[in-house]
């Protein structure tokens, strides 16, 4: 593992027992790496590779919500039968909503990029506890442990009912 910081930037830090990774720094990992219960919690490697895949996630939600844009402004807007008008309203009220579920998305990834830099990255916000790496690999953008999650849940549907 290669960790590379730019000349008098922020680099790898390590504080009450968790690391930071500042954006700025580059760990090359391994190819093929993924986390595992058996390293340490949240480590460096651990930290640049949710980061990359969150990275990633973030660019194609991007990708995908700027080719809805370039759609829905070369779409042709005279369209005589009505039954095509109404057609076209709704697919397009459908991509408006994506796009706003991908603008949430995109939202909850930069706070997840926020986190790792600050060395809170899967932790829970409510107990401190490890949110886990497979729940991570799962939803890197979980903030609470599958216990607080199941509680707030469980409170929810009580204050529904």
């Amino acid at each position: 593992m290669a960790i590379v910081a730019p000349n008098n930037e922020p680099s790898v830090t390590k504080e009450d027992g968790r690391y930071a990774l500042p954006a700025t720094v580059v760990i090359d990992l391994p190819k093929g790496y993924k986390p595992s219960g058996s390293e340490e919690y949240m480590n460096p490697k651990q930290l640049a590779y949710f980061r990359d895949k969150l990275r990633t996630w973030r660019d194609q939600l991007v990708e995908e919500s700027r080719q809805t844009i370039d759609n829905l402004r070369g779409e042709v807007r005279d369209v005589g039968d009505e039954a095509e008008r109404a057609t076209r309203e709704t697919e397009n009220s459908l991509e408006l909503r994506t796009r706003d579920r991908y603008r949430k998305l995109i939202s909850k990834i930069d706070k997840a990029l926020r986190r790792i830099e600050e060395g809170r990255y899967g932790f829970c916000e409510e107990t401190d506890e490890e949110i886990g790496v497979e729940r991570l690999e799962a939803r890197p953008i979980a903030t609470l442990s599958l216990d607080a999650q199941e509680r707030r849940e469980h409170l929810q549907k009580q204050m529904g009912d």
